[in-house]
């Protein structure tokens, strides 16, 4: 087989001008990386925050609406006592359910759902008697 040989100046941008990289050259690289990692890892750390967020919400919107249909299925009364399942009381949630007659007939009916006594659905609607 032939050996190619490379001149002078090819060699030496193949083999580069320099032995390694610097302390200061490490240490910047270093610090970029944190960086970005810090950026990263908090990002993540809010996107976890606002999920659970967002599934306490759609768990209290679920349980506003059950006793809503629980509520339009009672007969009249001044007063509802709430229905919530066992999964929910479990998991710290509570119903509050206030209703008002109207004089036309109609009965306003708020139900107010909380998590940890923290309200986090109001959920008003209205029953014809």
């Amino acid at each position: 087989m032939k050996k190619i040989r490379l001149n002078r100046r090819v060699r030496k941008a193949f083999q580069g001008g320099s032995r390694g990289f610097t302390l200061v050259e490490v240490m910047i690289a270093v610090a970029l990386i944190g960086i970005i990692a810090i950026a990263f890892l908090s990002s993540l750390s809010t996107a976890s925050t606002v999920l659970i967020i967002a599934d306490e919400r759609a768990t209290a919107e679920s349980l506003a609406r059950s006793q809503m249909e629980y509520v339009k299925n009672q007969d009249k009364s001044p007063t509802y006592e709430p229905s919530i399942p066992p999964a929910y009381e479990e998991a710290d949630y509570s119903a509050n359910i206030t209703a008002d007659l109207l004089k036309t007939g109609l009965q306003k009916i708020t139900i107010i759902i909380a998590h940890d006594d923290e309200p986090l659905v109001i959920l008003v609607g209205y029953k014809v008697f």
